[in-house]
């Protein structure tokens, strides 16, 4: 599973009613960024050696990611229902993707519904 965090214009990444991030405008971004690379699938090898292989055309790669390639790790994005999502980010990519959600008058919004700053840190949590 995982933990997924969403770039959202809507008060809660969840909620069917809002205002949505297109698909065009997530490709405008990827197209406008040097550092992004839209490839459209991710893959992953697996500990038995076979590779797992995910297929979606909104798939894309921040190529500047400190960690890029490095054992395997990519900082892959990908547009799904009205928001742009990613798994498990770290601090550096969770900056990225603040970056990413000021150019989309958006904001960066995890699982539990916590709001996540220019630092990668949790700006506001629910919770509290």
């Amino acid at each position: 599973m995982g933990y997924d965090v969403h770039i959202t214009r809507r008060a809660e990444w969840f909620e069917d009613e809002g205002p949505e991030i297109t698909l065009d405008e997530w490709l405008a971004v990827i197209r406008d960024d040097p550092e992004m690379r839209l490839d459209g699938y991710a893959e992953a090898s697996l500990p038995s050696g076979k590779v797992l292989r995910v297929a979606d055309a909104s798939m894309a790669v921040w190529t500047a990611y400190s960690k890029h390639g490095v054992g395997g790790n990519m900082a892959w994005m990908w547009h799904s229902h009205g928001n742009v999502m990613a798994k498990n980010p770290d601090d550096e990519m969770l900056c990225k993707m603040w970056q990413i959600a000021e150019r989309l008058s958006a904001q960066v919004q995890g699982d539990e519904g916590e709001l996540y700053g220019p630092d990668g840190q949790v700006a506001s949590d629910p919770g509290e």
